[in-house]
């Protein structure tokens, strides 16, 4: 595993990259990243209800050569995540990854730590002992 942090905007990221960030079950994605991400791909959230996700789950999307991973880690989007949440769905996120061909390259924001206001570096640590085992490289986009 890679990880490196850098300041860009995620949506301009290489399509190589998969994406990922935070979003409640009821997915309502009406504030921060989230909110852009609905902007982007509005069949997104209609897709990811009807896969009827837990918290502690991802769900996977795929839109105009982007694959998008959903980590579920809040049941309401006013309700706030437990790391314990954000690792199960990590995790979740990691066995799609490993089990799928072609993902190597991995983008995401500061994931839970905008509205939902998790440490950083609590979540990077998290991040790390779950990619660790693993030759998928992580970029952290920061703005």
């Amino acid at each position: 595993m890679n990880l490196i942090e850098k300041k860009i905007n995620l949506f301009k990221t290489p399509e190589d990259y998969a994406l990922a960030h935070c979003v409640s079950r009821d997915f309502k994605m009406g504030a921060g990243i989230a909110r852009q991400f609905r902007k982007l791909y509005p069949d997104m959230a209609s897709y990811c209800l009807a896969q009827k996700p837990k918290v502690g789950s991802a769900v996977k999307y795929q839109a105009n050569n982007r694959t998008i991973f959903n980590l579920v880690t809040k049941n309401r989007y006013y309700q706030k995540p437990t790391y314990h949440a954000l690792e199960k769905s990590l995790a979740h996120m990691k066995s799609q990854i490993l089990s799928s061909q072609g993902i190597t390259k991995l983008a995401m924001p500061l994931i839970g730590c905008g509205l939902d206001k998790l440490v950083w570096s609590k979540v990077a640590q998290i991040i790390k002992d779950t990619f660790k085992d693993t030759n998928i490289e992580i970029l952290i986009c920061r703005l």
